[in-house]
Formats: structure tokens, sequence, C-alpha cells
């Protein structure tokens, strides 16, 4: 299957980064439109000569810019020798090659570079599977262009006859390898939802935000779970869990999770499921944001766009900006404060805010206990000792044959309370109930 992949490497190529900027994207003032794309291509290792940038109302549909830009495109190509053409939009199989034929040179959009960052970084199994799929995918409606080899193939064994193409052999082969690798990964899925449920005793803190926020830093900081971190984009593709001993608390399982970016590209979604399960199964996700980005409210933004893509967006989440280390201008930090005051500012790296971390995420984990009243038989001990695992008993009452448990229960656990064994009420509604059965006093 290697000969049908196409080689993925951009590096050591010279590279020109080009953009098309619509009416309806939202760019700073004082940013860079090109910064980002700048970044991802130096960590697939290319080069950067220079960089072009239109705005338009639409992109063209057939090559992406004008005329005129695509001719400027051809000349800087031409200037710098340039090997590949970066487009930081996502091109169709058209466009991208109306674009080669223009500038003579090898065009990507931003999904086939951030798909070769993947596949360069995939470490496990599960990453390596789902980083194949998204670029077959990605590959599948672009393999005209990908395979120029098109004569005829000869008769023989389990051809059709003479006469079929290899462009048709070879889409057969990659449908064929995607519809295995989709099985491969719903295996994976299924073992990773049981893996997260079975961990259901213990409260789970997910780490989310955009790549190279630090998360994998601020883990290992508060685990020493030795993950790998590296100043650049997409280091951890692969989900890490570790236990994490919250001071006044007790011990929480802590995930790192994939980095997300802006328009992360829906095959790698789609692709990451298992190891997005983490997220999906949390108690709660600590959005870790770069305070010392100057485009930290897009990269909010876009991680609060890319939670409600998979569907988690409703989940609690504590806001923690991070890197607050490299804030040379107190004023930005301020700025980002005031724009969101329930943030934590923390250094991963100084551990300076730590302790209002944990004071931080313990309050957000009690907002989801329960006051309840828990009534049984006295002789269920089992009981007993399941509550007084995972959650706060306040006190223990003993009438005959029957107990009545105050306590403090996060929701999830209170739903696994046998109900033919106890009975489970709210704690006020308890004391309703039995103050209106109270008699009056004479």
């Amino acid at each position: 299957m290697q000969d049908l992949e196409r080689k993925q490497s951009l590096a050591k190529e010279k590279a020109v980064l080009a953009r098309v900027i619509t009416h309806d994207e939202i760019v700073d003032v004082d940013e860079n439109p090109l910064e980002e794309c700048e970044r991802l291509a130096s960590t697939a290792g290319t080069v950067i000569q220079s960089g072009i940038v239109q705005r338009r109302h639409a992109m063209h549909a057939a090559t992406a810019f004008g005329k005129g830009k695509v001719e400027e495109l051809a000349a800087l190509v031409e200037h710098h020798d340039a090997d590949v053409v970066i487009f930081d939009n996502d091109l169709s199989p058209a466009q991208t090659r109306n674009l080669e034929k223009a500038v003579k040179a090898k065009v990507i959009d931003r999904t086939e570079l951030i798909l070769d960052i993947f596949a360069s970084n995939a470490q496990t199994l599960e990453a390596r599977l789902a980083v194949e799929l998204a670029q077959l995918e990605y590959s599948l409606p672009r393999l005209k262009r990908m395979w120029t080899h098109l004569d005829r193939v000869k008769m023989g064994v389990g051809m059709r006859g003479p006469g079929e193409k290899q462009l048709e052999v070879d889409r057969r082969l990659v449908e064929k390898r995607i519809s295995d690798l989709r099985k491969e990964l719903k295996v994976i899925e299924k073992r990773k939802e049981r893996l997260v449920a079975s961990r259901s005793d213990v409260m789970t803190v997910s780490l989310v935000g955009y790549t190279n926020a630090g998360k994998s830093t601020l883990m290992n900081a508060l685990t020493d779970a030795q993950v790998l971190a590296e100043d650049k984009l997409f280091a951890t593709l692969d989900t890490r869990t570790r236990r994490w001993h919250l001071p006044n608390w007790g011990p929480v399982l802590l995930s790192d999770t994939v980095g997300f970016i802006k328009n992360l590209p829906h095959r790698l979604i789609a692709s990451f499921k298992a190891t997005l399960e983490e997220a999906h199964q949390a108690d709660l996700l600590l959005h870790i944001a770069d305070g010392s980005n100057p485009a930290v409210y897009q990269q909010i933004r876009s991680v609060y766009e890319v939670l409600e893509e998979i569907g988690i967006e409703e989940k609690d989440t504590l806001l923690v900006i991070n890197k607050i280390d490299q804030i040379q201008d107190s004023h930005q930090l301020d700025l980002v404060l005031n724009r969101y005051p329930n943030a934590v500012p923390i250094s991963a790296v100084t551990r300076e805010g730590f302790q209002s971390l944990a004071m931080a995420v313990s309050d957000a984990l009690s907002r989801s206990f329960l006051d309840l009243m828990v009534e049984t038989g006295v002789d269920n001990g089992r009981l007993l000792a399941f509550i007084a695992a995972r959650g706060e008993i306040l006190s223990t009452r003993y009438t005959d044959s029957r107990m009545v448990i105050h306590c403090r229960l996060p929701e999830k656990y209170a739903g696994q309370i046998d109900r033919n064994t106890a009975t489970v009420v709210k704690h006020d509604e308890y004391v309703a109930q039995h103050e209106s059965v109270t008699p009056p006093a004479e």
C-alpha cells in the first residue's frame, strides 16, 4: 500500500506561502496573516522563501487567487526557485491542478500540510492509523493529480479485462484500505470507550487547547508524566492519562489530548475520535490558552468552535491562561483577564499560579456534587463504603433496621446507586417532605 500513498514529507523543500482572505474572515489589524502558516510550514521542515496574500470577496473558483495574483505568485516561485507553494486555505482538486500548471511547482493546501505534520509526529498504532485514514480520504478525490501514470493496464489475473485505467485500480485499492482502516479504528474506539468507562470511580479532568499552548508541559509539572513537550505544533497526538493528587481534594485522573487549531480538518476530527474520547467523558475540561500569543483571543475562539464541532461545548470548562512568564507587558495579561474574568493565570514552567489552579479545579469539580439523603438497610455496608469512597458523608442516622445517610456525591455516581435497595432524594426535598408530616408543636 505504500506505493499508493503520496509522499507527504516536505523536509528541506523551499516554499512560498500563500493565503486568500475572504470577506467573512476575522483578521486583526496587527496580526500577520501568514504567521500560523509559517509555523506550520516550519514544523513540516520547509525553508520559507516568501509569502503572498490576497483579499477577495470569495476564492476564485478555478485558481483561488485572481489572474494577476497568480502571475505574481508564479514570478515569486521562479525567483526563489521554490519547490512547493503552501496555501493557508483548503483548495479543491481543480484549483490545485490549475495552480500547479500556472506556477510550475507543487501546490499543497492547509489540510495536506497539517496531515503531513501529523504523519511525522504519530507514534502509537492508533495515531498512525488515524492519520493514514485522514490522508487517504483526502487523497482519494485527488488521485488524478497524484498519479500521472494513466497508461492502460495489460490483461492479467484479477483485472476486468484490457482497457481498465491504472487510476481505477488505484482508486479501488485506496477505497479498500479506507474501509479496512475504519474497521480497525472502530475496534480501537470501542476499546477506548470501555477503558474510559472503567475509570468511572475517579473524577477525570482533560486538558484541551490550541496546539503549542503548553498542555504537555503543564501535565508534566502537575503529574511528573514525562510526556513529550516541545515548542512546535502538534507535538502531542496521543492521549496520556496520569494520576494528579489535587490538594484538599484527593486523586483525580488528568489527560492530555491532541492540540486544536483553527479550521481543523474535519477528516482529522473524525479519525481521532478515539483519542478525543477522554475529553468526551471528562468531568471537567481545562482549556489551556497561550497568554503570550498575540492571537490568543482567536485561538480561544477556535478551540470553542472545535469543542462545539465534536459535541462537548456544554461540558464544564475552566479557562487557564498559560505562559504568563513570557508576557513582557503586564497590560497584555490584564486585557485577557478583563475579557475572561474567571480564567486562571499560570505558568507551567515556573509553576506560578498552581495553588490558584488547584483551588479553581476543586471548586469546579464540586459544582457537580449533589446534596442527597440516601435511605437503605443498616446491613448495606457496601453502599455506605461506595458513598464514602466517592463523596462526602455529612451524617448518618439509624432508625430500627434502616439508616439515613446525608451526603454530598458527584452526580455521575448518584446514578449508580441501586434504587432497588436504597431510596435517594435531594436534601431539600427530603427536609420539605418531613416538615410537611411533622405534627405542630402544642
